[in-house]
């Protein structure tokens, strides 16, 4: 049972007898329209509003105590999100009757419509604070499944009324019956609100209701108990893909650990077929898929966790013994999986190409960055773009002699290391393919250097990460006869430094950044056409500091 404040339990109590007086009076308003009615739930704001308040303080004020258990700063957060949607039912409500009562004749808002919908609004009032006190996910479910029949009346009145529009002479009297019909299907997505934040106190995080029933279904088709489990965050890709670890019991009383990863169909549809090809490729080194569902455009994955850190954890946290191990096994790892899979395809990585393609999202966060030409002098300066396009065509003469199967995000976090069996898995596999090996050598280089962590200590690590990596890669490229590799490397790593960028909002480090990006397209295009093999890159200076 939920043990909230005196203040905060009170509060909601009378919030939802508030709101069912009001919901009482919108439903009255509608089986017979009348201004009198309209004005007793439209002159209640300020009291809605005030216990919203109440409870937001009182949880306040419980929360800066110290000492705070987890679990219990989770069920004041979500006590808050309850009032917080309540309050929106009632100011939806106001809406739609400050909208209705715009609405001249009476039957173009199709008043009759409305009162069953409200109805069953109100028969799922009482179950809100039993529902919360209980962390019953049962009775959480049936409130966000409330939403439904809300979506259905409006889908009907939304095709109703826009038929009407074009056809009719009564517009205004239309167009302010949508938008009664609007705020009516609002009260859906407040009722979905309160459904995850019941459930995200009876899970111990937050959660969203799709992803409660992706989460449910794919646990229950691989015999595992959805009813009783952890689910914690990992990540939030920028895709739009969210990854969580998952713990709970199998039905035969078994502990696991899994990861679950949901998002768009084909985002997902690619790691799947990421994972499968590295099993074939590589066996061992990406996880095996436990469970995989789809569902209209979104799908979801479970995932075997793995055990270890990520190179990125390893990195900031662990002792230098152990980021050598790791940084030993990842080099190891990586040889061996280029010459198993060296293919005498050539292949072009066409970094500035990607650059390009970045380049407005680059400009949205730091528009400064977007240089135009000038000049000192004679001392011709060509601008960012300048330098880019003409680079781009140096690039297109320079393909990699072969390709091998790459990553293709291959940051630090998407590096595991298990130290207990000095083993790397990989993770996050949706982009992976043929392709120039040197896209992976770039991108993992600068995930070292873009961390916003300024500790000398850390920043030298970086460094000594980055050289070292950097040497693996120039040895296997010269083995192979890669006689373009340091060129090639020079524009990935311009084009990482630069897209990094978009990332990071502290000023002074995202300027480090840009700097080398243009001191390294600077390089590249000063180099003679024909010496591009003789190019070689001051790696040490480049990732210190």
């Amino acid at each position: 049972m939920v043990d909230l404040p005196r203040a905060v339990a009170e509060n909601l109590r009378l919030l939802c007898a508030e709101l069912e007086g009001q919901l009482s009076n919108l439903q009255a308003y509608f089986e017979a329209p009348n201004a009198a009615i309209a004005q007793k739930v439209i002159l209640r704001a300020g009291y809605s509003y005030n216990l919203l308040t109440r409870v937001q303080n009182a949880g306040l004020q419980a929360l800066s105590r110290k000492r705070i258990k987890e679990n219990r700063r989770l069920v004041l957060q979500n006590s808050a999100l309850v009032a917080r949607n309540l309050e929106l039912i009632t100011r939806m409500a106001r809406r739609s009757l400050e909208h209705a009562e715009k609405v001249g004749r009476k039957q173009l808002l199709r008043p009759d419509a409305y009162p069953k919908v409200i109805k069953s609004v109100r028969k799922i009032l009482p179950e809100i604070l039993p529902a919360f006190d209980a962390q019953d996910s049962s009775r959480a479910v049936c409130i966000g499944q409330g939403r439904a029949p809300l979506d259905d009346l409006y889908d009907r009145l939304f095709r109703t009324y826009t038929r009407d529009m074009g056809k009719s002479k009564h517009t205004e009297d239309l167009a302010n019956a949508l938008l009664a019909a609007n705020e009516i299907h609002r009260i859906g997505d407040a009722l979905q609100g309160i459904s995850e934040a019941i459930l995200s106190v009876n899970i111990g995080h937050p959660v969203q209701f799709e992803r409660y029933f992706a989460l449910r279904d794919i646990l229950s088709d691989g015999d595992l108990d959805a009813s009783n489990l952890e689910l914690e965050p990992l990540a939030e890709t920028r895709s739009g893909s969210a990854i969580s670890s998952v713990r709970g019991l199998a039905e035969n009383g078994d502990e696991f650990s899994a990861v679950f990863k949901d998002g768009q169909l084909d985002k997902v549809r690619e790691e799947r077929a990421g994972v499968k090809s590295w099993h074939s490729i590589y066996p061992g080194l990406a996880p095996k898929i436990l469970s995989y569902k789809k569902s209209g455009q979104s799908a979801a994955l479970l995932i075997e966790y793995l055990p270890g850190e990520t190179f990125e954890h390893v990195l900031l946290n662990e002792s230098d013994v152990l980021l050598d191990e790791a940084l030993t096994a990842l080099s190891r790892t990586l040889r061996d999986v280029w010459k198993r899979t060296i293919n005498p395809e050539c292949a072009e990585m066409a970094s500035m190409t990607q650059l390009s393609a970045r380049m407005p999202d680059i400009w949205r966060v730091h528009p400064d960055f977007r240089s135009r030409p000038s000049r000192i002098g004679s001392l011709e300066m060509p601008g960012f773009v300048d330098l880019v396009e003409r680079a781009k065509d140096r690039e297109a003469t320079l393909v990699a002699p072969f390709s091998v199967h790459i990553h293709g995000d291959f940051n630090l976090d998407n590096v595991i290391y298990d130290a207990s069996e000095k083993q790397i898995h990989f993770i996050d596999l949706h982009r992976s393919r043929y392709m120039d090996y040197v896209q992976d050598v770039s991108v993992f280089m600068v995930s070292n250097y873009r961390l916003q962590i300024q500790d000398p200590v850390i920043r030298q690590r970086v460094a000594r990460v980055a050289t070292e990596f950097h040497a693996m890669a120039r040895k296997f490229a010269k083995s192979n006869d890669d006689r373009f590799f340091e060129y090639r490397l020079a524009l990935g790593l311009a084009r990482s430094f630069a897209t990094s960028t978009r990332f990071v909002l502290d000023k002074a480090h995202a300027n480090r950044m840009f700097e080398r990006t243009r001191y390294l397209l600077e390089t590249a295009l000063a180099c003679p056409i024909g010496k591009e093999h003789r190019l070689k890159l001051p790696i040490k200076e480049l990732f210190n500091g």
